[in-house]
Formats: C-alpha cells, structure tokens, sequence
C-alpha cells in the first residue's frame, strides 16, 4: 500500500513539474500558481501530492461535471473546465481533464489546474469584486468543454480562447502546458496499471481510502467533543459592503463518531460583486481550516474527507451561489478569512490546538499589472500577476508562524516571483522587497511578519488591480497571543506628496511613481510574556523584532548591542520586568 500510493504521488509530482517547466506565463513558471491531482473514473480524489488545497479539494466536483456533460467519454479526449457553477473555483482557474481507460475501464482522471492572468474579463484582471453579475465580470466560461478528441486538438475552441485573451500566446503556452502535464499522468498511470495490473490497483483504491479514513477518525478521536461558533471579517468592499462582511462559522467535533461538522449557512446571500464564495471554495476554504489543525501526515483524499462534513446552503455568499451571481474573487478573500477563522476557532474551542488567523487577501503584493511593453520600440501587451509580497503565516502550539507563508487558501505551497525575472518579462522596477519588522503577532510562539514591496512602471503607464483585506481587520491572534500587523498600502513619488493608493480596485502609475505595500503579518499564539528569551534574541539579530519590541510585548531584556554581536539575554532583568508587565495586565 505504501509503495503504490507513493507512485501515485510520484505521478502528480511529474504531472507538476511538467507545468512548471511548460508553462509559458509566469504566474505558472515561477509563482507555482497550479496544482495537479488524479481523481477515479467514478470521482473520488486520490492524489494531490503538493497541489494547492484551494485547488485540488473539490476535484471530485469536477469530475462529475465531465460524466454529467460527456458520459460517452472516450480515450483520446481532453476536456476544458472553469465553470463555477459546475464544480470549479473560479473562470480564471482552467482546468485539463483527461479521461483514463484501462482495458476499457474509465478508471482515472488526470486533472491540471491552472491560474489564468487573462481569461476574456471585460478588464484586464482575474479579480474583478465589483462586477455585477457574471456577465459584467466576462470571462470566457468553458463547461467540460472538449478540446481534444484522438489526442488532437478541436482548433474551433483554440481559436476562440485565442481571440478573446488580451496575451493569446501566453494563454496558449499555459494550454499546451496542461495538456502536456494530463497527458504525462495518463501515460504514468497506464504503466503503473500494467505493472500490478488492473485489479490489484483498484482493490488497492479501496483500501486506501479506508486506511486513510481510519486515520482521520483516529485523530478526530483525540480531540473533545464540543461545539463552537464565532466570526471573522472581512474589511469593507466599496459599496458593496460598507461595513466589511462577518462570516459566521460553526464547529462541532464527534471524537466518537471520528467526525467533524462545519456549518456555515449562518450567512448573508450572496452580493452583487464577484467576492461570493462558488460551492467548491466554500467547502475546501473550510475544510482546510480544519485539516490544518490536524496531523498532517494523514493522506488528503477522499477517504478522509468522509470525516469531515462542511454544511452550506443555495444563494450564500459562503455558500452555492445562484446564477449569474460573480465569483470572481472566489478563490482569496472571503475564502482567506474563512480558512483563518475556521483554524482560530478551533484554538479557541480546543485549548493547544488549532491555530491564529494568517495571511488574508490579495493587495498590490499580488496585484495583476497590465500596460504596453515599449521597452524594444514596439508596443506590446502584457498582463500578469505578480506574486511579489508576502503575508505571515499564524502562529499554531509550538511553532512561530511561516515567513513567506503567501495566501491561507493555498496553504505556502506557492512561491514567491523572481524579482530579476519579473523585471526581464515586464517593464516594472522592484524598487524595495524587505521584511516588515515587528508585523509579526507577539506571543509565546510569534506570528510571522510580513513584508514590505515597492514597485512601479519603467515605461508607459501600468494598471494594477488588488483586492485588499486586512487594513481594518489585520489577522487575530489567539490564547493571548497579539493580532499581526495591519496591512497598508500607498503610493510615492519623487514628484508629488505621497498618498494613500486604493484599497480595492485599481491604480495607475506613470514612470517615477511606486506602488508600495506594507503586507500584514500572522497572529500569534499564547502570551508573549511566556516566549523563550533565546528566541526572542534569535528575532532581534535577525531583524524580525526590535528591540523595542523585545522589551515591551516580550518583557526580554539584554546586555550588549545588537550590531557588534554581543546581545545577550539578561535573565534576573527579564524576569523581573516580565513579573511587573504580569501585574500589570
């Protein structure tokens, strides 16, 4: 069982590597905004390897969307998904699903998840939040639509895509990326079939997904049984939500019956804008919440996900929204907050489990940027997004937070661009990447910090669109652990006073202008007051925590400097002001 199921990771890990060195754009060559997974012929999800929880929890939705549409499938074809009212996350997540027959058998599905920088939007983003409805959002929408048929390509789709993306080649590259990547893990699963034959391999399924299962219900068995119920928010949208939007989730853990229940049909309908929730998000943000506060070595697949049931309902803004309602910002900020809230509710409902509130959203440290490239004499159009910022990660019982955590939704398994790159592919300069210092959440085990991002046009004018949180509602920390820093966000130039930039929406910098992010930091976890000193001391030389810092949130004092090396903690100091800070709290 270990051998096989290993193999099976080993398939997804080819299947991935193969996007990361096809892809054509740079969101997929060097953000990694991707994922790869295998599902069975009758939609189950057996293996993800490293693919994006956002991603590849809910790929069993997919695959009935392709039975539903196509139940004549047939060797040879490949067909293209991003429909969110069919099992997909958002229109601009494309997704390559491959059929695979063994001895005739429809026995697997090879799918390549792909994020998409243009995809036909009426503007040039992915994010569009306050489009109306699906129609003013205007992506191309594809619905287990084949594109090949005898391993060719139908050319009626290609051309389609091709005259309504702004970056057509880039799309392209992308395309034959995923095809290649599907086409890798079919290959890879015929011959895995061939060596322990058809048999073994689907007795082998089955029995995974009771181990797997038995393992859940296992560490599900540790916990207490309880109920909790508390909210999180998102900052203010516009006009769409003046005052921010609270989610309101529910936790119920069964350790009998090895059985955790998330409910989430306490919350608004849907808006009309593009921040709700499409069914598949609502239920993986969710479960990611909760598969983050358990043991990690447990298999991600549909024999564990038995254990675990996410309640939603029709017309809910964390919920199954009903048409044409947009999803367009689907996949990041109401999901980054319910992923965050879920884990904090868990720290808060089982003491020492669970985790603080991290990363949420998506600002201009992952803006989409768009404009001409007149660098060679000619003009040339460009979108892509940019993974450049950083959030922190939250701090969980016994581990600070991940430095260079990225986005709750996809779990720090992207990463960050290549400024040097970035800069050969577009006409934008870095001007300043640096760690925030003391953005992380003080506590006994810290929040991680964020970063600060300066970047801006080196020639013609640059678009970027964001969608911001966490300026009014910065992630919580948790058991006494202090919130992260907020997130903030302004322009500088040379030539005029600075200014506060748009929290959500878009900007547009002329040459000599910077777009600069301040991004937020992770919640920590426990009191500060209760941090190892040494830690404390290995964060101050390393430029994370002040000095200031040390000594009023971690009550650390030391002797010697910082800049010579010969900080050292003062003890009898340090426990004699921690004692005070006690009292006085």
């Amino acid at each position: 069982m270990s051998v096989i199921s290993n193999r099976f990771d080993g398939i997804v890990r080819e299947m991935e590597n193969t996007l990361l060195r096809a892809g054509r754009s740079a969101v997929l060559n060097m953000a990694r905004d991707f994922s790869c997974s295998i599902i069975t012929g009758d939609n189950r999800l057996l293996a993800s390897a490293e693919g994006l929880p956002v991603h590849v929890i809910g790929g069993d939705e997919l695959g009935r969307a392709l039975n539903r549409y196509h139940p004549d499938a047939k060797e040879g074809d490949a067909y293209l998904h991003n429909d969110p009212y069919e099992g997909n996350t958002h229109a601009a997540d494309h997704t390559l699903m491959v059929p695979v027959f063994v001895d005739g058998e429809h026995l697997f599905t090879a799918l390549a998840k792909a994020h998409q920088a243009d995809i036909g939007n009426s503007k040039p983003t992915t994010y569009m939040p306050f489009a109306e409805d699906v129609y003013e959002e205007g992506a191309l929408i594809f619905t287990a639509t084949k594109v090949q048929e005898d391993y060719r390509d139908i050319d009626d789709i290609i051309r389609m895509c091709k005259k309504r993306i702004r970056v057509p080649n880039q799309w392209h590259g992308d395309y034959l990326a995923m095809v290649g990547a599907a086409r890798i893990g079919e290959r890879a699963l015929k011959e895995l079939c061939d060596q322990y034959g058809r048999d073994v391999i689907k007795t082998f399924i089955d029995d995974w997904f009771d181990y797997s299962e038995e393992l859940m219900r296992d560490a599900i068995g540790q916990l207490a049984p309880g109920r909790v119920t508390g909210t999180g928010r998102h900052d203010p949208v516009g006009d769409l939500a003046p005052s921010g939007v609270e989610l309101t989730v529910t936790i119920e853990a069964d350790p009998t019956a090895g059985k955790v229940t998330v409910d989430l049909r306490d919350n608004i309908d849907c808006l009309p804008g593009g921040i709700n929730e499409s069914e598949t998000c609502a239920i993986n943000n969710a479960m990611t919440g909760i598969l983050n506060c358990l043991d990690g070595a447990i298999p991600r697949n549909a024999g564990s996900f038995r254990c675990i049931e996410v309640k939603i309902r029709d017309n809910c803004i964390v919920g199954r929204p009903t048409f044409p309602h947009s999803t367009s910002v689907a996949t990041t900020n109401i999901g980054e907050r319910l992923v965050a809230t879920t884990q904090r509710l868990i720290a808060e409902g089982w003491p020492e489990q669970g985790m603080a509130e991290g990363a949420c959203g998506i600002g201009a440290g992952f803006a989409v940027i768009s404009g001409k490239d007149t660098r060679t004499g000619a003009q040339s159009d460009y979108v892509n997004q940019v993974f450049l910022g950083s959030q922190g990660g939250a701090a969980s019982p016994g581990y600070d937070g991940w430095i260079t955590f990225g986005n709750s939704v996809t779990n720090g398994l992207m990463l960050r661009d290549s400024v040097e790159v970035d800069e050969q592919k577009y006409p934008i300069l870095v001007d300043e990447l640096k760690i925030r210092q003391d953005s992380g959440g003080a506590g006994q085990w810290r929040g991680a910090p964020g970063t600060v991002l300066r970047y801006g046009p080196i020639a013609g004018e640059m678009t970027a669109y964001y969608v911001t949180d966490g300026k009014d509602n910065p992630p919580r920390g948790v058991a006494e652990g202090h919130n992260g820093a907020a997130s903030q966000q302004y322009i500088v130039s040379s030539a005029a006073p600075d200014r506060e930039a748009v929290t959500i929406g878009n900007e547009s910098l002329r040459v000599g202008e910077y777009l600069v992010h301040e991004l937020s930091g992770g919640g920590g976890y426990g009191s500060p007051l209760r941090r190892e000193p040494g830690l404390v001391r290995t964060d101050v030389l390393a430029g994370l925590v002040s000095l200031t810092a040390a000594r009023d949130l971690y009550g650390v004092v030391f002797t010697g400097e910082r800049a010579t090396g010969t900080l050292k903690v003062d003890q009898a100091a340090t426990d004699e002001l921690r004692a005070g800070l006690l009292i006085e709290a």
